[in-house]
C-alpha cells in the first residue's frame, strides 16, 4: 500500500513549478483548520507543512503514527518542539533553499529605498516630476556601491546575502557569536557588536530566526543607535523587530526608509502602525507579503527537496536529511 501523506499547503503549490508529489506517495492536501485534519493526521505516516502559517497546536500530534514531519522551507516555529521530542516525532526542513531569493530582495528593496524609487513613482504620479527629481538630485542619494552593509545573523541565509552585496561593491560587517569566519574573510567582512553593526552600517539586514532572544530584538533603543538615514531590511521573521518603534522612528525621520517582509501577526492587523503611517513615513516605507523568499525557482527546489526526504524516510527508511529536532 502506498504510504499515506497529509499536506497542509494546496497542490497546486506544487504543480504550478513542476514539482509534483512522486507517485508512490498517497497525498491529501488539506488546510489547517480543515475539519477533518485531526482525523487525517492519525492515519497518516508523515506530515509536510509551509514554514509560514498559525501554529499547529501540539494536541494534533498525539496518537499519531507520524514518521516525519517535513517543513518545505527553513522555519520551524510553527511547531512546539518540546512536544515533537516528547513525541518521538523527527521533524525536517530545507535549509537554504530561498537564499538567492532573499539575497535578490534584500539588495533590490536597499536600492529601492537608498535611491527612492518607490517614493519617485508615487510623486511623478501626483503631477511632481521636476520637483522631486530635484530634491533627489539635492540630497546626493548614494547606491550600494561603497556602503557599509551590516548583517544581523551570518548563517546560511545571511551568508548568501552578504556575498550578493559583496558583488555589489558593499562593504561588510556582521553580528553573529558563530558566524562562518572563513566566509568572512574571502568577503572581507568584519564580525563586531550589534551596537557597532548599527551606528555604522548604511544598510542593516536582518537573517536571524524568531527565538526568545531575538524577540523584539531590534526596538526603540536599537533604532536610535542607527545611522540617520540608514536603512533597515526587515525579512526574516515577525517579532524581531518594535513595530511600534520603527514606525516612530520612521515618522520621525531617523531612518531612511525600511523594507518589511515579515509582521508580528500575519497579515497584519488594520492597526498596525506601520499600516498608520502618513506623509513622507509612509513613501519611506516598502511593505511586502513574506514573498522575500519566494519564487518559482526557490520553490521547486524547496518542494522537490521535501518530497525526496518524505521519500527518502517512508520509501526506504532512512533517517531524514536535514532533521532539526
Amino acid at each position: 500500500m502506498p504510504h499515506r501523506v497529509l499536506c497542509l499547503r494546496p497542490e497546486a503549490d506544487f504543480t504550478r513549478v513542476d514539482a509534483a508529489a512522486p507517485k508512490a506517495l498517497d497525498v491529501s492536501y488539506r488546510g489547517p483548520a480543515d475539519a477533518d485534519v485531526p482525523a487525517l493526521m492519525k492515519a497518516s505516516d508523515a506530515l509536510v507543512i509551509p514554514a509560514v502559517g498559525p501554529k499547529l497546536a501540539s494536541e494534533l500530534f498525539e496518537g499519531t503514527k507520524l514518521k516525519l514531519v517535513q517543513v518545505t522551507g527553513a522555519g520551524v516555529d510553527r511547531l512546539d518542539q518540546a512536544a515533537l521530542t516528547k513525541l518521538g516525532i523527527p521533524v525536517a526542513n530545507v535549509p537554504g533553499g530561498s537564499n538567492s531569493a532573499v539575497a535578490e530582495y534584500a539588495v533590490t528593496a536597499a536600492s529601492m529605498l537608498l535611491r527612492r524609487f518607490g517614493w519617485a513613482d508615487a510623486e511623478i504620479k501626483a503631477g511632481n516630476y521636476a520637483k522631486f527629481r530635484g530634491r533627489m538630485i539635492a540630497d546626493n542619494l548614494a547606491g550600494i556601491e561603497g556602503l557599509t552593509v551590516g548583517l544581523v545573523g551570518f548563517g546560511t541565509i545571511g551568508r548568501a546575502v552578504a556575498q550578493a552585496f559583496h558583488r555589489m561593491g558593499a562593504k561588510l560587517c556582521f553580528f553573529d557569536p558563530v558566524g562562518d569566519a572563513a566566509l568572512a574573510k574571502t568577503l572581507d567582512a568584519k564580525s563586531v557588536s550589534l551596537d557597532e553593526l548599527l551606528s555604522t552600517s548604511d544598510v542593516v539586514s536582518l537573517h536571524v530566526p524568531l527565538l526568545p532572544a531575538t524577540q523584539n530584538l531590534i526596538g526603540t533603543k536599537e533604532l536610535a543607535r542607527m545611522k540617520p538615514g540608514a536603512v533597515l531590511i526587515q525579512g526574516s521573521r515577525g517579532g524581531i523587530v518594535d513595530e511600534t518603534a520603527l514606525a516612530a522612528s520612521l515618522t520621525a525621520g531617523h531612518l531612511g526608509g525600511a523594507a518589511v517582509d515579515v509582521y508580528s501577526t500575519e497579515p497584519p492587523a488594520s492597526d498596525n502602525p506601520l499600516l498608520k503611517l502618513s506623509g513622507e513615513a509612509a513613501s519611506r516605507i516598502l511593505l511586502t507579503p513574506h514573498i522575500a523568499g519566494v519564487t518559482r525557482q526557490a520553490s521547486a527546489f524547496l518542494f522537490r527537496s521535501a518530497w525526496q526526504n518524505v521519500e527518502r524516510v517512508l520509501g526506504t527508511g532512512q533517517p531524514p536529511l536535514n532533521r532539526v529536532y
